[in-house]
């Protein structure tokens, strides 16, 4: 969600800041600020709500130092404004704080705090922290901050300044990320990688309950209770060119394209022709192990529980292990049973999501095993899993996730088809699915050729006030996915249903102004689909199909190439991938970052 960019070293800081903020537009925010040490020691702040090129404006001409740090703000405590906006400040504009989390106990410490005297600035939760640490007497800045975070009940990544230590930055981690980036002579701190990644890729991840001191020459990390801890550096896959448009008109459009090339790589050096298997060899699951599993237990949020969904189907397919998909911020809350016998997965893009690592590490309290099925490597929760597999998509910017999707439902399949062939899957059948695995980067490039198609489709559909998505099975996360890609990107309400369950309510909802998208694989469904639209047919409703051939019921037929029964979800979704953006381009919708919504959800 929100964005936190800070450096120390020679160079003029405000281009830096503004540079990095800019990195992590992608996230979502509402407001930007800035706080910088300028030549006489003091902190020189300036902040707006809306964009970071609002808050580009404002800065003055004459807004020089060589240290500071800045923050994109996505509002939870007090609405978007100049006041709301971070950096906070104490009372004697000594103490500098951004902060990502949100402090569950702000409300009694503001009562404390405010009954001694102090005066708020704002309503948010962060000035809490920046008040905190300017009453406190402790002799350094790193003590400081450690007293206020021990009243702290939340999650939080934060960094901060101090008027009397301009030598250093202070920054600690609970549930939020912090990335340091090692630079010559000089050191950054972001929340994301992306912010970093055109200065430097050598970064060190800190670890929740851990702090660090960044001085222009070097660092150190500590715990909140001031023992040091060994911080080692890590090299950054990706290249900075990797989170730039590459001639796209909007991120979105430049990953659903990126799929081929997506997809190739989380294949790539996995696959096992001798045995008809693949190769996972971060899951730390032997093949006796993974013969003792009795159930698989997926766990995300949003796309990533969608892909979960048609993860599960796979290893029940493949694997014959029971296996069922739930979101993680359910799951967590309602004292579920674990049991031992219970491989758990957990899935997210950024590997930070709160509610899918809170889940994870109470599942691991309670002595579970998990997986972890992510994107960016060395995340919180690629860290705290037991084992896992990466899916190399590569960096996704836009808040709507398409290729992450896609990859993971990939990763889901290899996964399915390591544990089949451990158990009871034929060599035939491996290399059917290998087979079909393979010809997947192909056919995606077949259907991104048929974009000016579902671009005048989209235009056809925008008017729609609401729009029902209806699949069977295997179609059924498919079409609960593309339900919430129109939603998120587009804004026209969107529900998914079983196709199978329309007899059951949702017929009264068919009319001529509400169209319906049907997902019509070639299997041994296909009739039953078939009658599906016959039903909305006879109520005069309109159908828009994604099949694997003409659909004489349906007014469209998006046609898409056929695999493999099980392989087919992973295809069906990607043009309505495109329909979801063309709706949104007919709209006028702001595509890569939508109302309302934010990248990477790390508070809950």
């Amino acid at each position: 969600m929100c964005g936190i960019v800070g450096y120390i070293g020679r160079r003029d800081v405000a281009p830096l800041l503004l540079e990095g903020l800019q990195r992590l537009e992608y996230r979502g925010y509402d407001s930007a600020g800035v706080v910088i040490s300028g030549k006489s020691g003091d902190l020189r702040t300036v902040k707006a709500k809306g964009r970071v090129r609002d808050l580009e404006a404002r800065i003055p001409k004459r807004f020089a130092g060589t240290t500071g740090i800045a923050h994109t703000r996505w509002a939870t405590h007090g609405a978007p404004s100049d006041e709301n906006a971070h950096p906070h400040l104490d009372t004697e504009g000594q103490v500098a704080v951004v902060h990502n989390g949100i402090i569950d106990n702000a409300s009694e410490l503001r009562a404390k705090l405010t009954a001694d005297g102090t005066v708020f600035a704002s309503e948010t939760d962060t000035e809490v922290l920046a008040h905190l640490i300017g009453r406190s007497d402790a002799e350094t800045l790193e003590k400081k901050v450690s007293e206020a975070l021990r009243v702290v009940e939340g999650t939080y990544g934060i960094a901060v300044m101090h008027k009397d230590f301009p030598d250093r930055i202070v920054v600690a981690r609970n549930g939020s990320p912090v990335v340091l980036g090692i630079g010559e002579k000089e050191m950054f701190v972001a929340s994301d990688v992306a912010a970093l990644v055109t200065h430097t890729r050598q970064v060190v991840t800190l670890g929740d309950g851990e702090m660090a001191t960044l001085k222009a020459d070097d660092f150190r990390t500590y715990t909140t209770e001031g023992s040091l801890t060994t911080a080692t550096p890590t090299t950054v896959e990706w290249e900075a060119e990797s989170y730039d448009m590459g001639g796209h008109d909007t991120y979105m459009h430049k990953e659903i394209v990126e799929q081929v090339e997506a997809v190739d790589r989380v294949l790539r050096g996995r696959i096992d022709d001798r045995f008809a298997t693949v190769h996972l060899g971060g899951l730390n699951l032997d093949p006796g192990e993974a013969r003792r599993v009795r159930r698989i237990k997926i766990l995300g949020c949003g796309t990533s529980y969608h892909a979960g969904q048609i993860g599960a189907q796979l290893i029940e397919e493949l694997a014959r292990i029971p296996a069922d998909a739930e979101p993680a911020s359910e799951f967590r809350y309602r004292n579920p049973v674990v049991d031992p016998d219970t491989l758990y997965v957990a899935v997210s893009q950024s590997g930070e999501t709160y509610d899918v690592l809170a889940a994870v590490q109470e599942l691991k309290r309670k002595g579970a095993r998990v997986l972890g099925v992510v994107n960016v490597v060395g995340s919180a929760i690629a860290r705290e899993a037991d084992g896992g597999t990466y899916v190399h998509a590569g960096p996704e910017v836009c808040v709507v996730s398409t290729k992450c999707f896609t990859n993971t439902v990939v990763a889901f399949a290899l996964l399915a088809l390591h544990l089949g062939r451990i158990r009871d899957l034929s060599v035939a059948d491996g290399r059917r699915i290998i087979d079909g695995l393979r010809r997947l980067p192909g056919q995606i490039d077949e259907i991104l050729k048929t974009e000016p198609e579902i671009k005048q489709l989209a235009k056809q559909y925008a008017d729609a006030r609401s729009m029902l998505f209806i699949g069977r099975v295997r179609g059924y996360p498919v079409a609960r996915e593309a339900s919430l890609k129109l939603k998120e990107v587009s804004y026209i309400h969107a529900e998914a249903y079983p196709a199978s369950e329309l007899k059951h309510g949702p017929l009264a909802l068919i009319e001529p102004a509400m169209p319906t998208v049907a997902i019509v694989p070639d299997d041994d469904l296909l009739e039953k689909n078939r009658a599906a639209m016959e039903e909305i047919k006879a109520r005069s409703g309109r159908i828009l199909a994604v099949a694997h051939q003409e659909q004489e019921k349906a007014d469209h037929t998006i046609v898409v190439p056929k695999n493999e029964d099980e392989l087919d979800p992973i295809l069906m979704g990607i043009p309505l991938q495109l329909f979801a953006y063309h709706t949104a381009l007919a709209l006028g919708r702001d595509i890569d970052k939508p109302r309302n919504l934010a990248k990477s959800v790390t508070v809950e």
